[in-house]
């Protein structure tokens, strides 16, 4: 009669989770791309959450965001985690939670509309390109949520950062450009 439901999909399938350690275009360990080294017990954490069934893993994730604020490819991971579960509001939260902690990492304001070209070097791997990372996160949680005029200043910030679109700002801007302009949350 009816079929028998499909289990969830894992969230961090190992394809994702091990973006945090290896840069999938040039198979280099990418820990400096989110920010820096990932303390071992963090690493640990993240281990768990890959291995744990999907109820588990944003609770493993967000225990690693509690035992290591300063640890930017945690808030990576819970963006994309929530994300793929269509969770926007918490994608959101962990997306700002890493933006606020790449700025202050940085040096950077922590009001993401004060950032001006040269406040810092985006294009070198760490904290302010990690916030780059998180700005395009935000530009696409915002259009998801149809939200298209914050989406379109957000991506307007990040495009003024980063006119050589090197961390895919042209992937959301097309993206952005399937939400209505006038369109707010």
């Amino acid at each position: 009669m009816f079929d028998a439901p499909t289990p969830a999909p894992a969230v961090l399938p190992d394809e994702v989770s091990q973006e945090i350690f290896m840069n999938l275009f040039t198979g280099e360990a990418a820990d400096e791309l989110f920010g820096g080294d990932v303390p071992p017990h963090v690493r640990e954490l993240l281990q768990q959450a890959r291995q744990a069934p999907a109820a588990e893993q944003a609770g493993l994730l967000w225990t690693a965001q509690a035992c290591s604020p300063q640890t930017l490819a945690v808030y990576y991971l819970l963006a994309k985690c929530h994300a793929t579960r269509r969770e926007l509001a918490l994608a959101e939260r962990a997306a700002r939670g890493g933006l606020q902690q790449a700025a202050w990492q940085a040096g950077l304001p922590s009001d993401w509309t004060l950032v001006q070209p040269g406040a810092a070097d985006f294009q070198a791997l760490g904290p302010a390109r990690f916030w780059l990372f998180m700005l395009k996160a935000l530009v696409f949680l915002r259009t998801r949520s149809g939200d298209g005029v914050q989406a379109r200043q957000l991506l307007a910030k990040l495009q003024q950062l980063d006119p050589s679109a090197s961390v895919g700002s042209d992937v959301v801007a097309a993206l952005v450009q399937s939400v209505p302009p006038g369109s707010g949350a």
